[in-house]
C-alpha cells in the first residue's frame, strides 16, 4: 500500500457508504436495519486490516501476489485495451508465439493457476475503475462479499426471526469471517458467492418466488465458486438439494403421507446430490470422485512441505493413507481440527492465538448446546428441522474436506470461514428452537380458550332456571 491508497481510499469510501445508505431501506426492515451499517463497517475494516497485516506482519503474501499479477493486466489495458481483453480471456493454453501477450503473461506468477488467475482477472477489471489502488480494490471485494453475507442473514432471519440478534453475530460479526473474508483474497469472493447461492436457492425453491434475476444470480454464484474453489460446491450442493426436498416433505400436512414420502424424497435428494457432485467433478479431473482422495493427499503433502520450509504451523492427522478406508479413519480427526483446533497450547504466534480462542469458543458453545438439549434432544432437533440438518451437513462435509487436505493452521483459519456461519446457526437454532411467534400463538390459543369458556358460561347462565349471582 502506498500514499495513493491514503488519498483515494477515503474518497471511495464516501461513495461506498453513500450507496450503502441508499440500499439499506430496500434490503432491511425495522428489526434488521440496525445491523446493516455496522456489518458493512467491520467488512471494510477487515479489508484494510488484511492488507496491513500482510504488509507489516507477514511482509508479503497471497494478497499482494494477486495484486502484482492484476497490475500486469492493468498495465496491458493502459498500453492497449485489446491486449488487456486478450489477457482477461487467456488460458494456460495461450499461444507463446504471440509475443505481445507473452510479454505480460510470462510475468504473471499465477497465470497457470486457473482459480487464482480467475480472482486476478476480477481484480483487474475492478482496477480499471479504481486507478489500480490496492485498498480500494480490497474494499470493493469486501462490499461484494458483504452483499452475499447480508442476503444469507436475510434468509435465516426469515426462517428464525426470534434469533435476529444472534444470527447477525453468527453471520456478520464472527472475527475470522469478517477478517479473512474481506480482503483481496479468494476467500472473500467465495464467501459472498456462497451467501448469494443459499439466498437464491431459498427464494426460488423454498419460497417459490420464481424470478429470472434470481436464476441468473444463482448460476453466477455457482460458477464463481466452481472456478475458484470447487470443493465448496461439492460440499454445498448435496446439502442444498436435501434441504429443498426435506422442506417440501415438511409441508405435507398428512402425517402418514409425510412419513411415507420423506424417505423417498431423501433417497431422491441423495441420488441427485451424488449425480450433481459427480458432474461438478467431471469439469475438473482433480476433483472427480475417483481422484478426489489423490487430490487431497497431494494438497496435504504440498502444504506440509511449504509450511515446514517457511516455519509455518503444521498439524498432522497421522500417516498419509488416503485410501477409502484411510479417509474414513481420518474423518473425525479432520472435522475436529477444522472446528476446534488449534488448541490454546498449540499457539505459536498472535494470529494463531486469535484463531485458537475462536476455536475454543466453538468447542465450549457446542458442549453447552448439547448439555442444554441433552443428547436425545440435540439429535431430535437436528432430525426435526431441515434447515439445521442442511447447515450441519454442509459444515461437517466442508470441515472434513478442508481438515483432511490442509495440514497447516495458518491456511486452515482462512479456508474454513465459509462453514462457520452455518455451524453457528445450527447450534443457535438447536439452543433456541422457538421464538416469539410460537409464544404469540400459545397466547392466542389461551385467549380463544378463555373466550370459549366465557361464552359457554353466558349460555349456561341464560338457560339456567335458577338465577345465578354474578
Amino acid at each position: 500500500m502506498t500514499w495513493i491508497d491514503l488519498i483515494l481510499t477515503p474518497l471511495y469510501l464516501l461513495v461506498f457508504y453513500g450507496l450503502a445508505y441508499y440500499i439499506k431501506p430496500r434490503v432491511t426492515n425495522k428489526h434488521t436495519a440496525k445491523h446493516f451499517i455496522p456489518g458493512y463497517t467491520v467488512k471494510i475494516i477487515g479489508a484494510i486490516a488484511v492488507g496491513l497485516v500482510y504488509q507489516f506482519y507477514y511482509s508479503g503474501g497471497d494478497t499482494f501476489n494477486f495484486y502484482k499479477d492484476s497490475t500486469r493486466i492493468y498495465q496491458a489495458f493502459m498500453e492497449s485495451p485489446v491486449l488487456g481483453v486478450k489477457l482477461l480471456f487467456a488460458t494456460e493454453r495461450y499461444d507463446p508465439e504471440t509475443a505481445e501477450l507473452y510479454a505480460y503473461a510470462s510475468r504473471i506468477a499465477f497465470f497457470y493457476d486457473a482459480s487464482s488467475y480467475f480472482v486476478i482477472k476480477l481484480a483487474a477489471v475492478v482496477s480499471l475503475f479504481t486507478f489500480n489502488t490496492y485498498t480500494v480494490i480490497a474494499c470493493i471485494f469486501a462490499s461484494v462479499s458483504y452483499s452475499g453475507l447480508w442476503n444469507l442473514y436475510r434468509t435465516f432471519y426469515r426462517l428464525y426471526p426470534h434469533l435476529n440478534k444472534y444470527l447477525a453475530y453468527s453471520i456478520l460479526f464472527v472475527p475470522s469471517v469478517f477478517f479473512w473474508g474481506s480482503g483481496y483474497l479468494k476467500d472473500t469472493v467465495t464467501l459472498g458467492a456462497v451467501g448469494w447461492a443459499v439466498y437464491c436457492v431459498h427464494q426460488l425453491f423454498i419460497e417459490r418466488k420464481m424470478s429470472f434475476p434470481l436464476v441468473i444470480m444463482l448460476l453466477i454464484s455457482f460458477y464463481v465458486v466452481y472456478m475458484i474453489k470447487i470443493y465448496i460446491i461439492i460440499s454445498l450442493f448435496p446439502a442444498l438439494v436435501l434441504w429443498v426436498f426435506l422442506q417440501y416433505s415438511k409441508n405435507i400436512k398428512n402425517t402418514f403421507v409425510r412419513y411415507v414420502v420423506t424417505p423417498v424424497l431423501m433417497l431422491l435428494a441423495g441420488v441427485l446430490g451424488f449425480y450433481g457432485t459427480q458432474k461438478i467433478g467431471e469439469g475438473n479431473h482433480r476433483y472427480s470422485l475417483d481422484r478426489i482422495s489423490y487430490t487431497a493427499e497431494a494438497t496435504a503433502r504440498w502444504l506440509t512441505y511449504v509450511s515446514e520450509q517457511q516455519g509455518g504451523s503444521v498439524y498432522t492427522l497421522g500417516d498419509f493413507d488416503y485410501s477409502t478406508a484411510g479417509m474414513i479413519r481420518k474423518a473425525l480427526p479432520a472435522i475436529n481440527v477444522t472446528l476446534f483446533r488449534p488448541y490454546v497450547w498449540e499457539v505459536k504466534n498472535v494470529v494463531m492465538l486469535l484463531s485458537a480462542l475462536e476455536s475454543l469458543f466453538l468447542l465450549l458453545f457446542t458442549l453447552y448446546v448439547v448439555y442444554k438439549r441433552g443428547l436425545y434432544g440435540f439429535f431430535r432437533g437436528i432430525k426435526d428441522d431441515p434447515t439445521v440438518l442442511f447447515c450441519l451437513i454442509f459444515a461437517i462435509a466442508f470441515s472434513f474436506a478442508v481438515g483432511v487436505s490442509t495440514y497447516n493452521f495458518g491456511s486452515l483459519v482462512r479456508y474454513k470461514i465459509p462453514m462457520l456461519p452455518f455451524y453457528l446457526i445450527a447450534l443457535l437454532v438447536l439452543l433456541k428452537p422457538h421464538g416469539k411467534r410460537v409464544l404469540v400463538k400459545r397466547r392466542r390459543k389461551v385467549v380463544r380458550l378463555a373466550e370459549t369458556e366465557k361464552a359457554s358460561s353466558t349460555v349456561f347462565r341464560a338457560n339456567s332456571p335458577i338465577p345465578l349471582r354474578s
